[in-house]
């Protein structure tokens, strides 16, 4: 913790679904003594939240700021050691945030899914967090904690081995229960007007490399585009399909990669895809839920369509209730392969609906990994992802929190 911040951690958004759920985490789990702030627009509604959270939060101040203001911006980090925000969309409301904290040297953590607002802040942040110690690290939920720390522990496991490099490396999710937010929804349909809106926004956010933050220095290794079908994969034995997530999370596995020198390898191919299984039924199966996801997609994305599906869809600050939040879960395989012919099987999971009750936990962890683990962290500063900012100090809050990650050599012996 530092002592020349009034305080060592503010939870932005804290009125908001999933800032709700982030406040009722670090109630529960802040070590005493950790001084957190509350912010958001209004008082009132940040006072209604803190009632809620027990004796343990009543003493934690309010902070009534808007954060798309530069100047209010300033005014909170300026007194924070580290902040975390669940406003978004992130492109058109968080800029002004993720800049004043690279200024002040104040560590931040989000939880975008946005390649362009990734990009803005490279554009506009790298120099002065470089400059000043600053840790801007993105996607701390569900995007893309499990895949960044899962390919990161894989390569641990096969560096420790003298295996060699990654190369083919596939994410597969195997299951997941869980639901969707009004916020989840309008910030992707503000993804889908930006793309809308730009041929030029379009080209980078379908470029595999878009996060890279040397573009011309990737390795030419073949076609890195996200599965769009569905396909029977020799390699895994199964059939596979679409991975919702995986045009944004395999963007940021990437960048990871780049950040750390390319220390997975410069032949490193990595993709994520839905596992269906291999029996007679899985192509079907497939097949249903890649046309029903694109069936989905396109009718948020076509504004006659939009305009029919918004009354039936969550609004923001609405989202999954308390049990479809507690029974919800995630499991994910990462298969990788290293030019010795060592394969390896990564095993993520964790319980809790993935996007909220799950996704609490792990920015609430990245929140408290930054604020108390400083010491212990790798040695960076800038934009930075999950993997590249808190690495090991972050799996193993995670594993203390109740969720798995754990790899293993399968051949071969």
């Amino acid at each position: 913790m530092r002592d020349d911040r009034e305080l060592d951690l503010v939870l932005l958004g804290a009125t908001g679904f999933v800032g709700q759920l982030t406040a009722g985490y670090l109630a529960a789990h802040a070590p005493p003594g950790v001084r957190i702030g509350l912010a958001g627009r209004s008082e009132s509604r940040l006072a209604a939240v803190r009632d809620g959270l027990g004796s343990t939060a009543q003493t934690w101040p309010l902070l009534a700021a808007d954060s798309t203001d530069p100047r209010g911006a300033r005014s909170l980090a300026q007194i924070a050691g580290a902040i975390a925000t669940t406003v978004g969309p992130y492109r058109r409301l968080g800029l002004p945030l993720a800049q004043a904290c690279a200024e002040a040297g104040t560590d931040y953590a989000d939880l975008t899914g946005e390649v362009l607002f990734i990009r803005d802040t490279m554009a506009s942040c790298q120099q002065a967090a470089a400059r000043t110690g600053a840790r801007i690290v993105h996607s701390c939920g569900f995007d893309s904690v499990p895949s960044d720390l899962g390919v990161l522990l894989t390569h641990d496991a096969t560096a420790a081995d003298g295996a060699g490099d990654l190369e083919d490396t596939t994410l597969v999710l195997t299951a997941m229960r869980g639901g969707v937010s009004g916020g989840t929804i309008a910030s992707a349909l503000g993804q889908i007007d930006d793309l809308r809106a730009s041929i030029s926004n379009r080209r980078i956010v379908t470029d595999p490399y878009a996060l890279s933050p040397d573009r011309d220095a990737e390795p030419a290794i073949g076609d890195e585009h996200d599965l769009a079908g569905i396909r029977y994969d020799p390699g895994l034995q199964q059939w596979t399909g679409p991975f919702i997530m995986a045009s944004f999370n395999t963007r940021i596995v990437r960048r990871s990669n780049a950040l750390q020198g390319w220390a997975y390898g410069r032949q490193f191919r990595y993709r994520e895809v839905t596992g269906f299984g291999a029996g007679p039924g899985a192509p079907v199966r497939a097949l249903a839920v890649t046309a029903a996801v694109a069936a989905l997609m396109a009718g948020v994305a076509l504004r006659p369509s939009r305009a029919l599906l918004r009354p039936v869809l969550p609004k923001p600050g609405e989202g999954p209730g308390e049990n479809a939040r507690r029974t919800g879960f995630f499991r994910l395989q990462i298969h990788a392969r290293t030019p010795t012919g060592a394969r390896y099987l990564t095993r993520v999971e964790a319980p809790g609906d993935p996007g909220y009750a799950a996704t609490a936990v792990m920015l609430g962890e990245s929140a408290l990994g930054l604020t108390l683990d400083r010491d212990r962290l790798p040695d960076r500063a800038g934009v930075l992802t999950p993997a590249t900012a808190m690495g090991a100090v972050l799996t193993n809050r995670l594993r203390s929190a109740g969720h798995t990650y754990d790899t293993a050599r399968i051949s071969p012996p």
